[in-house]
């Protein structure tokens, strides 16, 4: 086991445990910025998600 780091520190138990994460979150952030696709405005997003809840809150729609 790894150094112990302190909850008042660290979120992670371990600088091991760290370290993982860290290298994780690079590897998903390289893919992101690497990703070609187009942009989706955030409007349009909003927009999406806005009529997918009402659909669902009006009970015509499932998760």
């Amino acid at each position: 086991m790894g150094t112990v780091l302190s909850p008042i520190v660290s979120e992670f138990e371990t600088v091991e445990q760290e370290a993982s994460y860290n290298e994780w979150l690079k590897a998903k952030v390289a893919a992101s910025l690497a990703d070609t696709r187009p942009d989706i405005p955030h409007d349009e997003v909003m927009a999406e998600i806005n009529a997918l809840i009402d659909q669902i809150v009006a009970g015509k729609g499932e998760c």
